[in-house]
């Protein structure tokens, strides 16, 4: 009864609807609209114009779509359907799963240094960083490469990213950085001789029925896509947000993808099934345990996988409540993806915070969400 009163009043206000409502046992009703209230204040107070919420637990789904997709130059309603720049979630669901296809084939090797497969990035400490610290932002290099000048090309952007300068020795100190992982994407081409759209498409997402996921999306889809920050008069569509990927073209294994909260829920089941979904396998159980547990040195305070993050400054989604040993990664566009495998949960939430401009911010919503989704199952919830 109270399910179908929350039902109706979303219909009331407009803000769509769960298309499956969930048993009354599996999830705390009355969490489940703090967790609407969470995003209708978020949205209230300009923090995102809308978002999509998934929340799977053991099989049993809530999903919902608030607010508005674009704000200008008219508004239309967000639905379910909506397609996100992901932005640095391509690191988790395009990059480090190419990555990991190519170990389990025996054509990457994790501790062999990246000159190996980039012949040219050598020279000083560069010559010692090997394919794990890429993965765990440990290798040494800075966030970004610069992207004041008009240069384009993933050709130009490796270059500069054998040429820049390192912060810090390899392996002794964690610093997020978009050059591990374009390099990274770099690696996916060459070792593979295929594009990385191409390679993501045939070997991820066809297999597992994302269907509205990929780099460079066709024109037909630009209706459903959520716009970014708004430039010059016109808001980015279509086009990755990130000026990095823009300039290598919209293609990178830092951002470039994009995605929608059914697509992502179908990825995130197919991890907690331990590589399979459907009866299709994409990886051996012990490929995902392997890049979901602690990859760093033990004497760095951030706990990240082989490109997830498990406990970090960069948490937030996580909640209060999800263990140590969930994982997940964040987007800069307002997008998230938090995965329990003790529980077999996962909480997703897209937005475009960024939309019409950056002075959207949905740290906060996230780390509510993922605190209020863990509250919302039926289980005892461990720290």
């Amino acid at each position: 009864m109270k399910r179908c009163v929350l039902i109706l009043a979303a219909l009331t206000l407009g803000l769509g609807c769960a298309t499956h409502c969930p048993p009354a046992k599996v999830f705390r009703a009355d969490k489940l609209a703090e967790m609407d209230a969470a995003i209708l204040t978020a949205i209230a107070s300009n923090k995102c114009p809308g978002g999509v919420l998934w929340l799977e637990h053991g099989g049993a789904t809530y999903h919902k779509a608030f607010g508005n997709r674009a704000l200008v130059p008219e508004r239309e309603p967000m639905t379910e359907d909506t397609i996100f720049d992901a932005a640095s979630l391509t690191k988790v669901v395009a990059c480090t799963p190419a990555v990991m296809l190519l170990v389990e084939r025996g054509q990457v090797q994790l501790d062999a240094p990246v000159r190996t497969y980039i012949p040219e990035f050598t020279g000083g400490d560069r010559d010692a960083i090997t394919i794990r610290q890429l993965l765990t932002h440990v290798s040494g290099l800075p966030p970004d490469v610069e992207t004041r000048t008009d240069w384009q090309g993933q050709a130009e952007a490796v270059r500069k990213a054998c040429a820049i300068k390192l912060r810090s020795m390899p392996g002794t100190v964690f610093k997020y950085s978009d050059i591990n992982f374009f390099l990274l994407g770099e690696i996916v081409q060459r070792v593979s001789r295929t594009p990385l759209e191409v390679f993501v498409q045939r070997e991820i997402y066809a297999p597992l029925k994302m269907t509205d996921t990929g780099y460079l999306p066709p024109r037909e889809k630009l209706p459903r896509i959520a716009p970014t920050e708004v430039v010059n008069g016109q808001p980015y569509r279509g086009v990755v947000h990130d000026p990095t990927a823009r300039h290598m073209g919209g293609v990178a294994g830092h951002a470039g993808l994009f995605t929608t909260a059914p697509d992502l829920a179908r990825y995130a089941r197919m991890l907690t099934n331990l590589g399979e979904l459907d009866g299709v396998r994409i990886f051996k159980p012990e490929t995902v345990q392997w890049m979901t547990r602690v990859q760093t040195p033990p004497d760095i305070s951030a706990k990240r996988g082989l490109g997830w993050d498990i406990d970090s400054n960069f948490s937030g989604p996580r909640g209060a409540l999800f263990p140590v040993g969930s994982y997940g990664h964040t987007g800069w566009t307002g997008g998230s993806l938090w995965i329990d495998p003790q529980s077999q949960t996962f909480v997703i939430f897209l937005s475009n915070r960024n939309h019409p401009t950056e002075a959207g911010s949905v740290v906060a919503l996230r780390h509510q969400l993922g605190t209020l989704a863990a509250e919302a199952i039926q289980i005892s919830n461990k720290k």
